[in-house]
């Protein structure tokens, strides 16, 4: 193993958002989370659940979550009925990260054409979360609640390894913290136990190379403005 391979696949990986219809062999799903199942967690407790959905699973799933997507549009009051299970981002964004998070926003509607007053544009291109942007596969994670806060940090690392194993096998992924708000759809749909809660969604497949959308590339901040060094 050099580093250039184990680089390579990192660097190349990107949040796709355009996918083709071509089948993911199961056997190539399973040995994704099989070596992703290396990753370190706490006294090797190995928190993650996952269920994976196809065929008509997925289907179903997509038509529910997005029908509550558009009646929630139509009524906005219905959206109290629909909350995420724990804070993924802040009650209050502060600079820098508002503002990277504007950049990204912005960066990825402009190329789309989008603008901010295109309500409808953006509600469609914020469905086509919920439709797992045509992959063929989509995937739920799920934690016991009865877990610490330290266990999503293990979930990360999870969830990096899967990415990055999906792209040694030609794949391309796309991490989806959109689910969350709707995990009393999920959780019932996936067969999820009473104690679990919904950590995340994740788009699985391969990437369309024709879609203008995969020509987003989001930029990242310098070694330099995060690190110090102690000597």
């Amino acid at each position: 193993m050099t580093a250039a391979i184990v680089d390579d696949a990192i660097r190349s990986r990107m949040s796709v958002r355009a996918f083709l219809p071509k089948a993911v062999a199961r056997e190539d799903i399973e040995a994704i989370l099989d070596v992703a199942s290396r990753a370190p967690s706490g006294t090797n407790c190995q928190p993650w659940k996952v269920y994976v959905l196809q065929g008509a699973s997925r289907d179903a799933l997509v038509d529910k979550t997005c029908a509550a997507h558009d009646a929630i549009r139509a009524n906005p009051e219905l959206a109290a009925q629909y909350q995420e299970e724990y804070d993924y981002y802040p009650a209050q964004w502060v600079s820098p990260y508002i503002d990277r998070r504007r950049e990204n926003g912005w960066g990825l509607y402009g190329l789309l054409g989008i603008g901010k007053a295109d309500k409808d544009k953006m509600h469609v291109q914020h469905q086509r979360n919920f439709r797992f942007f045509d992959a063929p596969v989509g995937l739920m994670f799920t934690v016991d609640k009865v877990m610490g806060r330290g266990s999503l940090v293990d979930y990360g690392a999870f969830l990096q390894n899967i990415m990055v194993a999906a792209r040694g096998r030609g794949l391309h992924t796309c991490p989806q913290a959109a689910w969350n708000g709707f995990s009393s759809i999920i959780l019932p749909h996936i067969g999820a136990g009473e104690g679990e809660m919904l950590v995340c969604g994740m788009s699985l497949g391969y990437a369309d190379p024709d879609a203008p959308v995969n020509t987003f590339q989001t930029p990242r901040v310098p070694v330099a403005d995060f690190t110090r060094w102690m000597e």
